[in-house]
């Protein structure tokens, strides 16, 4: 979807033909053996079927820093380049879009600020009904010490919380930010947020047994990828009372044809303390406009030094 910038693939019409296709997987399957180079939208998953149907296909460009939407082994086996957002840490430094919508889930759980909104859309004024949490004095876990790990960690410190950060690498962190086995963060955090890729050893990391470390009355925050959290352990943990709610802006399985019968869907419909927003952390006007420039740019640049 380029309706933020539709003019961003401008430098490319002087290299080659572009083409604005649908992004759905029908559409894809039948017009991507047509093409040299294609522009992945991050909701309609690059599969190995559609790759091998693909027979010109040369480079897969993604305005993204996470990859599992694109079958990497097969590109890699057919000497398909893969060409992203990942390890551009100069660019992705300016684009904050996505710690602040994680924020801003937690704002909206430890206030209830989407249930209050709706009941005075209602006319219904119910302030008692609405008591909420402040954030300062809280103690703020952050799974994962990169780019948005430390802008998020940053935005709890303004809202004078007290950080914890967990990584998998040895990193350097401001003394105001303590850095901690990941055990520790779930034990002593009021809210944990996720901010690591997906890979085969995050995949279910926040399972039931690290769930069932985080401190009684805890909130969880994922803006990363729905796959690393074992949802229906969390959403057991919510139901049983032992954690206060969760801010998801991502599901697992949200590349599927129909949501409306995702577990954590069904469970926001009935519930005010899990907050649900559709993988919309990254979707802003600035940041959607400056990623695709910023892509084009490389791909130009990869496709003149070929």
């Amino acid at each position: 979807d380029i309706g933020a910038c539709p003019d961003v693939f401008g430098p490319l019409a002087e290299l080659m033909d572009v083409v604005n296709v649908p992004a759905d997987r029908a559409t894809l399957a039948n017009l991507l053996p047509q093409f040299d180079f294609y522009c992945a939208a991050i909701g309609v998953p690059v599969e190995r079927a559609l790759m091998e149907r693909a027979s010109r296909l040369k480079a897969i460009v993604t305005v993204s820093t996470g990859l599992d939407h694109i079958d990497l082994e097969c590109a890699a086996a057919r000497g398909i380049e893969v060409l992203s957002l990942r390890g551009e840490t100069a660019f992705l430094d300016s684009v904050t879009s996505t710690a602040e919508a994680a924020f801003g889930l937690l704002l909206s759980v430890a206030r209830r600020l989407p249930a209050a909104s709706a009941a005075a859309a209602r006319g219904e004024w119910a302030r008692e009904r609405f008591r909420g949490h402040q954030l300062s004095g809280m103690t703020l876990g952050v799974l994962g010490y990169g780019r948005l790990g430390r802008m998020m960690a940053e935005y709890g410190r303004a809202f004078r919380m007290r950080v914890l950060a967990c990584d998998v690498k040895p990193v350097e962190a401001p003394d105001w930010v303590s850095m901690v086995p990941l055990e520790r963060l779930l034990e002593e955090s009021d809210a944990v947020s996720i901010h690591v890729h997906l890979t085969p050893e995050t995949r279910r990391l926040i399972d039931a047994r690290a769930i069932a470390r985080m401190k009684p009355g805890a909130i969880l925050i994922n803006t990363s990828r729905g796959a690393i959290v074992d949802e229906t352990a969390l959403l057991a943990a919510i139901e049983q009372g032992h954690l206060a709610g969760a801010g998801l802006d991502v599901i697992d399985g949200e590349l599927g044809e129909d949501v409306t019968q995702h577990p954590v869907i069904r469970y926001a419909r009935k519930h005010e303390n899990v907050v649900v927003t559709p993988h919309i952390g990254g979707v802003t006007l600035e940041a959607q406009a400056a990623a695709f420039r910023y892509m084009v740019t490389k791909f130009a640049r990869w496709f003149k030094a070929r």
